[in-house]
């Protein structure tokens, strides 16, 4: 299958046009709106699923298998926020605070993003390891934290404590925030249940899964139309960023992760999680950690742009490279 049809694919799937049809929503001005409470339900829903999947699987993957794997992981939490940090401060010409604060959201990941590269292998029938969640999970703190870092030692360069200050209460929130918590939790609990135990809950947290995913989409097609509005006013350089670094960092993360030995569809789905930003661990750190952050510029950038792009071009792109890599082995 040529990617000129994998693309067509991924454009027509339920999943992304459920996306289109929220965004469609607000500019329409129509009165669709998810309740709250359920928007949150289908959240939790999605990450303790997919928590459990890769929780089962680890269960009988061999550390032997898993650590070049986890260390490509690790890499690329570490070295996307440092790059991006000195374009955005550099190129961008950004101050300390919304360089550090858009480097967190690149530096970390989108769980949606991921669950959108998971459906769009399984729809075309690509293999890839069981494992990948606990490389999300594993993907989704280094980023931000090393992005803070490099904030508080910009900002107060003469002070010892300037990269401890503050940190405890920013690490807290990682940790125990919805969506790191649920999925480190499924993870824990699949991978002591194991395959036997994931059998046990299959008929709800496995076969609706996508059904569920279509239905989230919908509602971040409506937050994404509206943060779009608002990032609209700030300029085309973050345009252009949102759009180009995703490229760069997913083909970046396809490459790791086939040489970590990672099949074509694992470095696949790792490319894609690289090539990401996140707009439910970063935002909720940065509001601690740096308060002056304009949202209009990480939340615009992460949601409004960078997530479309993904979840209508990256995907396939991503495959494509990885695909193109795979055959010249």
């Amino acid at each position: 299958m040529d990617a000129l049809e994998l693309l067509r694919l991924n454009l027509l799937s339920p999943m992304v046009l459920a996306f289109v049809l929220g965004l469609v929503a607000v500019w329409v001005k129509s009165d669709l709106k998810l309740p709250e409470q359920l928007y949150t339900v289908l959240s939790i829903y999605l990450l303790f699923a997919i928590g459990l999947k890769g929780g089962g699987e680890l269960s009988v993957t061999s550390f032997a298998v898993f650590w070049k794997p986890l260390l490509a992981t690790l890499i690329l939490g570490v070295s996307i926020p440092l790059v991006a940090y000195q374009i955005l401060l550099r190129l961008g010409r950004l101050s300390i605070v919304d360089a550090a604060a858009i480097a967190a959201h690149y530096g970390s990941v989108s769980a949606v993003t991921f669950t959108a590269a998971l459906s769009f292998a399984q729809a075309q029938n690509i293999e890839l390891e069981g494992f990948m969640p606990a490389l999300l999970a594993a993907l989704e703190v280094p980023g931000i934290v090393v992005a803070l870092l490099l904030a508080r030692a910009s900002l107060n360069p003469n002070s010892s404590q300037s990269a401890h200050s503050g940190m405890g209460e920013v690490w807290r929130e990682l940790f125990t925030g919805r969506s790191l918590f649920v999925l480190l939790g499924g993870l824990v609990i699949g991978w002591l249940s194991g395959k036997a135990g994931l059998e046990q809950v299959k008929p709800f947290f496995v076969d609706p899964f996508k059904g569920a995913l279509t239905l989230f989409l919908l509602e971040m097609g409506m937050v994404a139309a509206s943060r779009l509005r608002d990032f609209l006013k700030v300029g085309g350089f973050l345009t252009a960023f949102a759009i180009v670094m995703p490229i760069i960092n997913g083909s970046v993360g396809v490459v790791l992760g086939h040489f970590a030995g990672l099949s074509v569809g694992g470095s696949f789905v790792l490319g894609a999680m690289a090539g990401s930003a996140s707009y439910i661990a970063g935002p909720a750190a940065i509001r601690v950690a740096l308060p002056q952050a304009n949202p209009a510029y990480y939340l615009g950038m992460s949601l409004g742009v960078t997530f479309p792009f993904n979840l209508s071009l990256g995907i396939p792109l991503y495959y494509a490279v990885a695909s193109a890599l795979g055959a010249r082995v």
